[in-house]
């Protein structure tokens, strides 16, 4: 079983996506952490409503083009996540694979560590609360250092959704 991460954001319903997408993941892996969920402004889009972010823990046997194909991405499909090219345009849920073990690579439009992780707090924060000892694969650097630099603005702490979704976990979806 390899630990994974995985970036979490929702602004179409994102309370109840969020909620869903967790009871699908579930199913399909172990879900052994949920980070504190933020309402977040929405970067490069002005006007769009509000994003819903965090970071799950995971653990699973698949690799990370299987999970990320397979089962994040199937996810997506389920709850109503149809791509564009506008990579800011609302949606359902988005699910990202943000580090799979040690695992660095840059193929098949999967990078790993997400670059999102050394440049948006809401990727970097939820992630460091999960994984406080976390030295970044390939870059060597404590997560810690590189997401000390990062503002908190602009995040507001979802704590009854945070609790509500660590009872899911604790209680077994």
């Amino acid at each position: 079983m390899t630990v994974a991460y995985v970036g979490v954001g929702s602004n179409i319903e994102p309370e109840r996506n969020v909620r869903e997408a967790l009871r699908r993941l579930a199913r399909r892996v172990r879900v052994t952490g949920v980070s504190t969920f933020y309402r977040t402004v929405p970067l490069g889009a002005p006007g769009t409503p509000a994003f819903v972010n965090g970071v799950w823990c995971i653990e699973t046997a698949l690799d990370a083009f299987g999970l990320r194909r397979d089962v994040l991405r199937g996810i997506e499909e389920e709850l109503g996540r149809r791509r564009t090219g506008d990579r800011n345009a609302p949606r359902p849920i988005d699910l990202d694979v943000l580090l799979y073990g040690e695992l660095v690579v840059e193929e098949g439009g999967l990078r790993l560590p997400d670059p999102g992780i050394r440049t948006r707090a809401f990727v970097g924060y939820p992630l460091l609360e999960l994984a406080p000892e976390l030295v970044l694969p390939g870059d060597g650097r404590r997560l810690a250092e590189v997401v000390g630099g990062m503002t908190r603005e602009g995040m507001e702490p979802l704590g009854v959704l945070t609790e509500e979704l660590r009872r899911e976990v604790e209680h077994g979806s």
